[in-house]
């Protein structure tokens, strides 16, 4: 009989239901011929956007009634305070593991490059499981990257979605902003505005101010903070941005939309060129398209994309703008962002660890925009 361990899901926080949270034991997966099994150490708290039907018999940590929440008839992410964290996307999809190789396969070959012990990530391919696994069988060793011995399991478990979308994200936005600055001429400036305050937008910051460094003086970068800590944050930025300049205006849900469009605006010194949105509601990307100028573009996550897109495109066509879906990035992105952060070139944003075993209280804050940058679940003793 096979051993048990572990397994912690988090499932939608749109889905219609009262838990999404959940504990349980599986049992301990066989190592795959050509493959290894890892042992998890280490995962970032992102949420599988859709739910297993196979959960549904499963018991709860959670009774859930403080998470749950209406959904809007919109079809949006709910509305209400407890889920300010989803629409400010400090609680997204995703899934991030960091951990050890504890078994190789029988039939991998001595020089596949790796070892049991090594320290790896996981690029998040078709086909992962719906949570997290104290023991995680993977069965093509191409998906596994190494982590240099300078980087924390707990930094590493942060790459794979979050920070890898981000990148892909800010590597999207690129192409726009190289058209827009040849078109414009050689002292033409190209405004960005990036929307958010969890950890995708603080990712896209530091990866946007090194991606751009070579140009700064012709792209300036705006945060537009969907909480009410404006001054904290743009504390924070400045203090590893001191070689970029980072403008910060918070927009606050107490203050019409006239008055957070005119503030934005102002901050930008007129429209922006371009927007990339991880808030996830309607009335953030409709807020974000009216701070655009015509020909812009606003960048926003695939899940968001597949829900506002039909409802936004006629308006998007009328105001000569363009909406684009982003999806997570490339394992070629992944080895590349690895890299960056073990040279220092690109500064993780700040992130806490908390044992597995609070996942419900971690959520919980994270769905109240409680927790400063990433929040990272520890299964064992790391580092």
């Amino acid at each position: 009989m096979n051993k048990l361990c572990r397994q912690v899901s988090i499932d939608s926080p749109s889905v219609t239901g009262r838990e999404w949270v959940f504990s349980f034991d599986v049992p301990v997966p066989d190592v795959p011929a050509h493959g290894a099994r890892i042992r998890v150490m280490c995962a970032g708290a992102c949420y599988h956007p859709r739910r297993s039907p196979s959960l549904s018999s499963l018991t709860s940590v959670s009774s859930g009634s403080s998470l749950a929440t209406d959904v809007s008839l919109e079809g949006d992410f709910p509305a209400s305070l407890p889920h300010h964290g989803v629409r400010d996307a400090a609680l997204f999809p995703g899934y991030e593991v960091a951990g050890v190789i504890e078994s190789l396969g029988a039939n991998v070959p001595e020089d596949c490059g790796y070892t049991v012990g090594d320290r790896v990530i996981l690029y998040p391919y078709e086909g992962i499981p719906n949570g997290y696994v104290e023991y995680l069988v993977v069965h093509d060793l191409k998906y596994l990257i190494k982590i240099p011995d300078n980087v924390s399991l707990s930094v590493a478990a942060m790459l794979p979605a979050g920070a890898l979308l981000a990148m892909n994200t800010v590597f999207a936005a690129h192409e726009h902003v190289q058209a827009v600055l040849k078109q414009r001429g050689e002292k033409s400036v190209c405004k960005i505005l990036i929307v958010g305050t969890g950890g995708l937008a603080l990712w896209a910051l530091r990866i946007a101010a090194y991606h751009f460094s070579n140009m700064k003086d012709r792209v300036t970068i705006t945060i537009a903070s969907l909480k009410d800590d404006g001054l904290t944050m743009a504390q924070e930025f400045q203090r590893f941005l001191s070689h970029y300049s980072v403008n910060v205006v918070q927009w606050s849900e107490d203050l019409y939309e006239k008055q957070l469009i005119e503030r934005t605006m102002d901050a930008c010194q007129g429209h922006v060129d371009v927007v990339i949105d991880f808030g996830t509601t309607s009335r953030s990307l409709h807020r974000s398209m009216q701070c655009l100028s015509k020909g812009g573009v606003v960048f926003v996550i695939k899940e968001v994309a597949d829900r506002l897109l039909p409802k936004f495109s006629r308006r998007a066509e009328e105001w000569q703008q363009s909406i684009k879906s982003v999806e997570a990035g490339t394992l070629e992105q992944l080895r590349e962002l690895v890299e960056l952060v073990a040279s220092g070139e690109i500064e993780p944003p700040p992130h806490t660890v908390y044992p597995a075993e609070e996942v419900l209280d971690v959520v919980r804050k994270l769905c109240h925009s409680e927790i400063q940058g990433r929040a990272i679940l520890r299964f064992y003793p790391a580092d």
